[in-house]
């Protein structure tokens, strides 16, 4: 192997459009590869609502190759381990191998993504774990109050429908509608092929055009595009009998492009990101109102979302949003001092560095943002950008995206009509 491919990060396009990226990292004796294909959840309509999710699992029953059982042998027989997941824009077919198993394990990846068998009576047996995935989150109020969320966000469009479809959607779906959806996406223009580690960039671009240089055809990049304004605040509570209330408060926010998205992960940070952020130390640590409670964000091709999520004693839910909304009011208003702006900055570089020193979340960080943006950053660029984000800055953005008239919550547990009327006086909710 070159030596220079330990260290360098190489971009190969071959001729039908299928994007081979490496990144070369020093010392180490593992090779994280992922196939990436830009298709997910807001692709679909309601009458094939789960497709991209139940072709995803089925990719794992066995391909034109490889068996159900061969497949997982292959990889785990050697130590490796495979996976896969489905977003709203993305579906990623990942393995994890000592270094000099790369090809084998990219033989199986590109197998099962682009050459699934795909029988009926496979997809019925996959149809039932599916169906019992779809009961599970529903079963889990810490992951339904997300879902519930997601409908205010983004109400009537595919963002703000279930990932994995609905019973009915996912019933009727049959092999026709997995091979239309695959026939429509997995094209070569719309896949990206990444592998981080110990990788040898030209034997890995020989191997995907010795697989994959057969396959034709250019994919229609579009989709529905999803709002980013709200003009008011908006609730959806669920009753179900649990022994705690599940609150998430969402905002829309910035797409993955926006010049402003760093600003709101420092933001993040700030107000949620881990045991020093003020929503802790004020919820949980002063006041005992909620076990966990912290914040995220997640970012689209045109659209994006602020979230906050907590677990409350069912008595405390009323006061709990309270602090909460007081907490995002100050920050609005007064911004962020000197040395709590400089801990998130610290904090940020420092994660980011160390999500990065494994093989495999350096392939799906290289990967995303080449399959979601065509281009991915230099550790250096995205240093430079942190570095040039300023107090003000991040006032500006808590000002906008923390507007009152822009948050919607939802929240899961035994609400009483009493507690509701507060919560929704409390969020100006008529």
């Amino acid at each position: 192997m070159p030596e220079w491919s330990i260290f360098m990060r190489r971009i190969t396009t071959l001729p039908n459009k299928i994007r081979i990226v490496t990144q070369g990292l020093k010392d180490r004796d593992s090779t994280a590869l992922g196939v990436w294909v830009g298709a997910g959840a807001r692709y679909e309509q309601d009458s094939n609502k789960g497709v991209a999710h139940f072709l995803e699992h089925m990719a794992f029953k066995g391909s034109n190759k490889y068996s159900c059982d061969a497949i997982k042998q292959r990889v785990e027989g050697v130590g490796g381990n495979l996976n896969a997941f489905t977003s709203d824009e993305e579906t990623c077919f990942y393995a994890k191998v000592p270094a000099q198993h790369q090809a084998t394990a990219f033989d199986i990846l590109a197998d099962i993504t682009f050459f699934p068998k795909i029988s009926k009576k496979d997809l019925d047996k996959e149809r039932t774990v599916i169906l019992e995935e779809i009961k599970m989150y529903r079963d889990l109020p810490q992951y339904y109050v997300v879902e519930l969320l997601e409908q205010l966000l983004w109400p009537g469009h595919p963002l703000g429908k279930s990932l994995a479809g609905t019973p009915e959607s996912v019933g009727a779906l049959g092999v026709k509608a997995l091979r239309d959806f695959q026939q429509a996406y997995y094209l070569p223009s719309n896949v990206v092929i990444c592998a981080c580690g110990r990788v040898d960039h030209d034997a890995l671009v020989d191997l995907v055009a010795k697989k994959l240089s057969g396959l034709t055809g250019q994919h229609d990049p579009r989709y529905t595009p999803a709002r980013t304004e709200q003009d008011k605040p908006a609730v959806h509570f669920f009753y179900k009998d649990t022994e705690q209330m599940h609150l998430a408060l969402g905002s829309l926010a910035y797409e993955t492009n926006h010049p402003d998205y760093i600003v709101l992960s420092l933001l993040n940070i700030i107000l949620g990101g881990n045991m020093s952020s003020r929503l802790f130390s004020e919820v949980r640590e002063k006041k005992g109102l909620a076990y966990s409670i912290g914040s995220g964000t997640k970012s689209m091709g045109d659209t994006g979302l602020f979230m906050i999520r907590a677990g409350v004693d069912n008595r405390k839910i009323v006061d709990a949003l309270r602090v909460v909304l007081n907490v995002l009011s100050r920050i609005r208003k007064q911004g962020v001092s000197a040395d709590e702006f400089q801990r998130a900055k610290d904090y940020f570089k420092g994660q980011f560095l160390l999500g990065l020193e494994d093989t495999m979340d350096h392939m799906l960080w290289v990967g995303s943002a080449l399959i979601s943006n065509d281009q991915v950053r230099t550790l250096k660029e995205v240093i430079a950008r942190i570095d040039s984000v300023t107090p003000e800055d991040v006032k500006r953005v808590a000002r906008h995206v923390l507007a009152s008239s822009r948050f919607n919550v939802s929240i899961v547990g035994p609400l009483a009509e009493g507690q509701q009327r507060e919560l929704r006086a409390l969020l100006g909710v008529v």
